[in-house]
Parts: C-alpha cells; sequence; structure tokens
C-alpha cells in the first residue's frame, strides 16, 4: 500500500519520513507548496500540485493539519481525485463531531475512513513511536496498520469513526494538568534552592515519574522553550475538550485553568512556544 502525505507541519513532515523509510511514501502535499517541495527533494518521491492529484496516485491518504476547517477543507480538495476503495486515515486532532462528518463525507465516494490522532510530541513522530488512538470499522484499522506501524509503536482501535478523536481528547487534558503541575513543581523547587538536574533524575525513578517531567522539565530548568507542541494549537484542543465536555453537561477545571493560563501566555507572546512555558507563570508565584 502506498500512501500520499497531506500536511508537511512539525509532526507531519517527520512522519511522512518514516512511510519513505518503511517504503510507503508516493508522494507528498502541502498548503505551502516550498515545504512539499523540498521534502520531497528529500526523499525522492512525489511532490503534488493538489490533494486530488495525490489521491489519483496513491492507495490511502494520511492528513495531519493543524484545526477542524483545515481538515474539512483538505478532504474537500482531495475528493475529485479519490475512488472506491481507498483510505483516507486522518492524525489531526480535531473534534469527535469532525472525524464523524469527514466520514460521512468520504462514505459519499466510497472512501473508507480512520480518524487516528496521535501522542507523543515532535520526539515521538521522528522516533516513529507515536500512540495513535483509532476510530473506525476494524477491517480498516486492519488495512491501515502497515501505514500505522511506520509512524508509531502503540496502535489502538477503540471503536467507531470519533472513537480516536475522543481518546486524544482524554489525552489533552491529562497532559495539561501534568504539564501545570510539573511546572508548578520545578518553580517550587527552584525556590527551595535545590539542584533542579537532580529533582528531575531522582523523581523520574519514583511515583512522579511522568512523560513531561523528563522531556519538559528540561526546557524549565534552562528557561527556553522550544515548540515541540505549540500552546495556541493545545489552547485549541482544549477547547474542543471543553464543547465535548460541555455538551455532556460537565465543566472540567483542569481544561478551564489551563485555557486561563494559556490566554495569558498567548496575549504576551508567547503562543508559539512549547506548552512547558506554563513554568513563566508558575516562576511569577514566586517572584
Amino acid at each position: 500500500m502506498q500512501a500520499g502525505f497531506l500536511g508537511l507541519g512539525a509532526m507531519g513532515a517527520p512522519m511522512a519520513r518514516n512511510l519513505h523509510r518503511a517504503g510507503r511514501l508516493h508522494g507528498v502535499w502541502n498548503r505551502t507548496a516550498s515545504r512539499s517541495e523540498q521534502l520531497a527533494a528529500e526523499l525522492h518521491c512525489v511532490a503534488a500540485a493538489t490533494p486530488a492529484a495525490l489521491a489519483q496516485q496513491c492507495d490511502a491518504l494520511v492528513s495531519c493539519v493543524s484545526a477542524d476547517d483545515d481538515l474539512l477543507a483538505v478532504v474537500e480538495a482531495a475528493l475529485p481525485g479519490l475512488r472506491a476503495g481507498q483510505l483516507f486515515i486522518d492524525c489531526s486532532t480535531v473534534s469527535a463531531d469532525t472525524a464523524r462528518r469527514v466520514g460521512e463525507r468520504l462514505a459519499t465516494q466510497q472512501v473508507a475512513f480512520l480518524d487516528a490522532p496521535v501522542s507523543g510530541g515532535v520526539e515521538g513522530a521522528v522516533k516513529g513511536t507515536l500512540a495513535i488512538m483509532v476510530g473506525g470499522e476494524s477491517a480498516d484499522f486492519a488495512r491501515a496498520t502497515p501505514l500505522l506501524q511506520a509512524m508509531g509503536r502503540t496502535l489502538t482501535h477503540f471503536g467507531p469513526q470519533g472513537a480516536g478523536q475522543s481518546a486524544k481528547a482524554t489525552n489533552q487534558i491529562m497532559a495539561a494538568g501534568i504539564n501545570r503541575a510539573v511546572a508548578e513543581a520545578m518553580a517550587f523547587a527552584a525556590a527551595q534552592g535545590l539542584d533542579l538536574q537532580q529533582v528531575i533524575a531522582t523523581l523520574s525513578q519514583g511515583a512522579s515519574d511522568n512523560w513531561y517531567l523528563r522531556n519538559r522539565a528540561p526546557f524549565m530548568v534552562a528557561g527556553s522553550y522550544p515548540p515541540g507542541f505549540r500552546i495556541r494549537l493545545h489552547a485549541k484542543d482544549l477547547r474542543i475538550c471543553r464543547a465535548m465536555a460541555a455538551a455532556a453537561g460537565a465543566e472540567l477545571p483542569v481544561v478551564e485553568e489551563s485555557l486561563r493560563e494559556y490566554a495569558q501566555l498567548i496575549d504576551a507572546g508567547f503562543g508559539d512556544e512549547d506548552v512547558s512555558a506554563i513554568h513563566r507563570l508558575k516562576k511569577a508565584l514566586f517572584a
């Protein structure tokens, strides 16, 4: 099965590279054409002029874009080139409702759809170790497995279309809380005069171990927050979580507090920094 990749941002480009390493990448497309042309030259694959042109040449399409409207636009652009029996796998983070809407739209062309959002950050995308949460038909998941295995280590089929996005929303709520807790704890440790490298090394071996402590606390120690997962994108995801919770009649304190703090950082010009930049606010508690 040969795939075309749509969307070559911080996550999409390394995911496309991993498909290439597995011998599964036919070509790429990106809204900014220079980016797809550059990657195609590097990988010796096709740089398609449009999503529809890429769809005509592949067995499957994989997309990774920033938001719901972007996904809907890419799907509409690909439709003229799609044919019955093809597979469309979306690795973006969008709402479960949007995933179901896309599935219904593609079904009109008899194209199978999987919502397959990912977790693991840019590091996981580069290493091919992403956790991939999938919604869709079991048979389509089985067909897609060789492509998914090229990009991720943990592949889980959660249920029908939309279930992958529901699992990703769960992840984003949890990530928000853990990130905030690590940032607050690191600011506290600094105020106590502790050696922060020792704090990371020791606590990552105990009950407090988590991905953010191991992978993002070093950013906090350095006071530098290069984008792995941008604040503005996590804020977008948490607004999706808020809407999904509201539909069930709930308000989630972790989501609300995280959005409040992210809004402060975005207003201060830090929206394109990594989410670990929430440490800026936590340090200020001890100023």
